[in-house]
């Protein structure tokens, strides 16, 4: 009896999570053809050049926040790619963030940064941080300047950087992000060319990965290389997966609730009546565009969060297994956070799409998904040791999760050939092809361990050390030798 009890409950559970796998199915197939749709609207559309919008009167200035933390191997590089952007009017923030490497002296020493002992005007956010040590100013760049402060995380860094911007937009950066010089324009273009009475509080764009690729003096050459790093690849494929596929289908239907943290543009007048960002929170980012969708609803506001497919800028992945694990339960518990914390929107009418449909696709798939496919393991484990009984419920049950995970990463890749065309080699468009297929038979089973084990360590409280994510840098000097 107990082994017919098994059989029912493997053969219940199995045909659950294959009906639950074809819904999610459905939905990405969905997102895939308005991505598309959108990327090929792009290709065909009409809009303003980027040579428009550098001289155009209605481009406002921008405030830059670059908050850094043990970044002395990028943020010089960083800080050039910025200094030399194609863009009118703007400044940078660097906020160093308590760093305890030579984030701080680098700065000062490259860009000849004096302390400015004279009061500095605050914009007013309405939230307490962390100690602000001192603000320097450099001699070269009256643009450019730099908080130092004591360490209290990325949200505490970003909240000095509002602060101090001056400019009606504030962009987020991360400090280890190197641009494309014409990343602003791109990011710009949607606010350019909203129609009267159309409103865009934030808008986010494609992160590429740098790594494989020469960065030569915070510029990434035309030539993008695929990594030969296999966990670099798969990371590669995931981005394409988020950002083309996921990004842009939630987006055209307004319903986008993440803006990367490597960049992101916003207004601040929005951003200072939301609150700034939220400390003491893992996903930050993700948290403050759910507050902004909220602030809209409440505010009865047509005002909406856009996203461009174009790649704006790159930055530097883990190349091994346990930093990677430690950034994937980092993002997985942000991710708890920020829905717990507006658990309230939930399915809420009140808040439209973002309640309804939005808010549960993050809930069910993204947060809960890696819980059901560990559940859809197990089972498969089951009807492999029950034997041939529920043989067709296992081949059945093992082709709906290789087509969930390898043939929508697929997809995604094409979407990249399709639109963005980044990486031009034949041999780098066949790996990535390859690597996509594999994907359900080894990467995304360690990608679901990981997952489940930040939302166990979110649910019991559990607090989780950030940790250095050491990196190699991914720039070279002017001779061409690796730092």
């Amino acid at each position: 009896m107990w082994s017919e009890w098994i059989t029912s409950a493997s053969v219940i559970g199995s045909v659950t999570i294959v009906v639950y796998i074809l819904m999610i199915m459905l939905f990405y197939m969905i997102l895939f053809f308005v991505a598309m749709r959108a990327i090929r609207r792009k290709a065909n559309s009409l809009s303003f050049q980027n040579e428009e919008i550098l001289h155009s009167s209605f481009s406002p200035p921008l405030s830059i926040l670059v908050p850094a933390y043990n970044e002395e191997l990028n943020i010089v590089d960083s800080v050039r790619s910025l200094l030399g952007i194609n863009y009118e009017t703007y400044e940078i923030i660097v906020v160093n963030d308590g760093s305890r490497d030579a984030t701080k002296q680098k700065m000062i020493n490259e860009f000849d940064m004096f302390e400015v002992k004279h009061q500095v005007r605050w914009s007013g956010l309405n939230k307490e941080t962390k100690l602000v040590r001192g603000i320097y100013q450099s001699r070269i760049h009256p643009n450019l300047r730099l908080a130092d402060k004591e360490n209290g995380g990325k949200a505490d860094a970003l909240n000095v950087g509002i602060n101090l911007a001056h400019y009606p937009y504030v962009v987020s950066l991360d400090g280890d992000t190197v641009l494309d010089p014409d990343a602003f324009l791109k990011i710009m273009k949607p606010i350019v060319e909203a129609k009267p009475g159309e409103e865009i509080v934030a808008c986010g764009g494609s992160v590429g990965i740098a790594n494989g690729s020469v960065v030569d003096r915070g510029y990434l050459g035309e030539d993008v290389r695929l990594p030969r790093n296999t966990i670099v690849v798969m990371q590669v494929i995931e981005y394409f997966r988020a950002f083309l596929m996921g990004r842009i289908g939630l987006s055209k239907m307004n319903m986008l609730l993440i803006v990367s943290g490597a960049f992101g543009v916003f207004r601040k007048d929005w951003l200072l009546e939301a609150g700034g960002y939220e400390t003491g929170t893992i996903g930050e980012d993700m948290e403050l565009i759910v507050r902004l969708h909220r602030l809209i609803r409440q505010k009865k506001s047509k005002a909406h969060i856009a996203y461009i497919p174009d790649p704006v800028c790159w930055t530097e992945a883990p190349e091994q297994l346990k930093y990677l694990k430690r950034q994937r339960i980092r993002w997985h518990r942000g991710l708890f956070e920020s829905l717990w914390r507006h658990r309230g929107m939930m399915l809420n009418p009140r808040y439209g799409r973002i309640g309804l449909v939005s808010m549960p696709y993050f809930l069910f798939v993204e947060l809960l998904g890696p819980v059901v496919e560990l559940i859809g393991y197990v089972f498969l484990a089951v009807h492999l040791l029950i034997g041939d009984v529920n043989i067709a419920f296992s081949a059945l049950l093992l082709a709906a999760m290789i087509v969930y995970g390898s043939f929508l990463s697929m997809g995604a890749v094409l979407l990249e050939e399709w639109g963005m065309g980044r990486y031009n080699r034949v041999a780098d468009v066949s790996r990535l092809f390859w690597w996509a297929l594999s994907e359900s038979f080894w990467y995304r089973p360690i990608q679901t361990i990981w997952r489940c084990t930040g939302l166990v360590q979110a649910i019991l409280g559990k607090r989780q050390e950030w940790g250095d994510m050491v990196r190699k840098g991914i720039s070279v000097d002017q001779g061409g030798s690796g730092k």
